[in-house]
């Protein structure tokens, strides 16, 4: 057993690319609720931690997977009849263009993403994480996160343009 810090040092130091990362996987409105099931996770994972070596690699890979089981479940639920909601962005039409464009703009064209592209653009990004690294966390190679990278930023240039 490692000796860590205490969980709040750990809230206060990553919660923000915590809740980036969120922000930019599932949207603004779903963000809350991915961060809040995040850290209870992580909460409840804390005290069997063997190491802490890589805390913000950690807690980045626990918002990932609920990422994706938000996503997962928007694929599951019923959507009302001419409902704006988009299938694999979980983000109605609404949301979608804001009224200045900008970062909020482009975070919401990520999250439509296909879901390896989507997470490796945001993890690269939004987290400034290493090839390596999102490699390990998609559990993929590092030359198919770079990949990934490339081929999402090929297609939001494609939608900008």
């Amino acid at each position: 057993m490692a000796t860590l810090p205490p969980f709040q040092e750990l809230l206060d130091e990553h919660s923000r690319d915590v809740l980036g990362f969120l922000v930019a996987s599932v949207g603004p409105h779903e963000a809350e609720d991915c961060f809040q099931e995040t850290f209870i996770a992580a909460l409840r994972g804390y005290p069997k931690l063997e190491h802490g070596d890589n805390l913000r690699g950690w807690l980045l890979t626990i918002a990932h997977r609920k990422a994706i089981d938000h996503h997962r479940a928007g694929q599951r639920a019923a959507l009302p009849s001419g409902s704006a909601e988009e299938v694999g962005g979980g983000i109605g039409a609404s949301d979608q263009r804001l009224d200045s464009a900008g970062d909020e703009e482009i975070w919401t064209m990520v999250s439509v993403l296909p879901p390896k592209q989507r997470s490796s653009v945001v993890l690269r990004f939004a987290t400034d994480m290493a090839y390596r690294q999102i490699g390990e966390m998609l559990d993929c190679t590092e030359e198919a996160a770079r990949r990934n990278v490339h081929e999402g930023l090929k297609t939001l240039r494609g939608e900008l343009t």
